[in-house]
């Protein structure tokens, strides 16, 4: 047996998520012979126990896919994690250890405070993401990686606008939005996380609009993007 920790923080309901996440694993693991048994371990990470013949195979699969926790990255190294907290002057991301993202190392996302850049790209707590390590001393500094920077300039140059939303099944979401009657101003739901996803809107729909009818209905924190093409 195998047994290893992924980054997907548990948050939230937490029979919810485990199993959410234990459905989302067993689907990527269906063509394999192996069995995953999720738990959670005390500081909230995910811990997947995996069994078969083929568990070497799927656990080098779900840590490719969604990273492990370390404590002590290196320079220059990129790594998967989440949003911790929003501030004023400063993104935390969690990647097992806390980084520190300043607005000064966000400038390939534009001007403005950590939270008004923030506010422009829906980032919201839990949104995975991939940061780069720029230096160790005095605290740990990180800048979000090419790839995640180029995956939000996408969304914003898209034409369209999206929702970010936490702590919610794609079903609950899809229901969320098809009881507000406005299922057919949406595209669809994209997976950003387990529990994490976006709402892509229509291109004469408008994404705040979208906040406000199913705010109520839900759990999550909600972001926007405004799509400019």
């Amino acid at each position: 047996m195998k047994k290893i920790t992924l980054c997907i923080k548990i948050y939230g309901n937490e029979n919810k998520t485990i199993d959410a996440i234990s459905v989302t694993i067993a689907n990527e693991l269906k063509e394999l012979a192996a069995k995953v048994l999720i738990t959670v371990s005390s500081d909230r990470w995910t811990i997947a126990e995996i069994e078969g013949e083929d568990e070497e195979f799927a656990s080098n699969l779900l840590i490719r896919q969604y990273g492990t926790p370390t404590s002590s990255p290196d320079e220059g190294t990129i790594y998967k994690g989440f949003i911790d907290s929003i501030e004023e002057d400063r993104l935390i991301v969690d990647i097992g250890t806390k980084i520190t993202i300043l607005p000064e190392n966000m400038k390939n996302l534009g001007a403005g405070s950590a939270r008004q850049i923030s506010l422009r790209f829906g980032m919201i707590r839990y949104l995975p993401v991939e940061v780069e390590i720029i230096s160790n001393k005095p605290q740990i500094q990180g800048k979000f990686s090419k790839d995640q920077a180029d995956t939000w300039w996408q969304w914003k140059k898209a034409g369209y606008d999206r929702v970010t939303a936490n702590a919610i099944t794609r079903s609950e979401l899809k229901a969320a939005v098809k009881r507000t009657g406005h299922a057919r101003d949406i595209y669809g739901i994209e997976r950003l996380g387990i529990m994490e996803h976006a709402i892509v809107c229509r291109e004469t729909t408008d994404g705040p609009g979208i906040v406000a009818a199913i705010g109520r209905f839900i759990p999550s924190e909600l972001g926007v993007i405004i799509g400019s093409s």
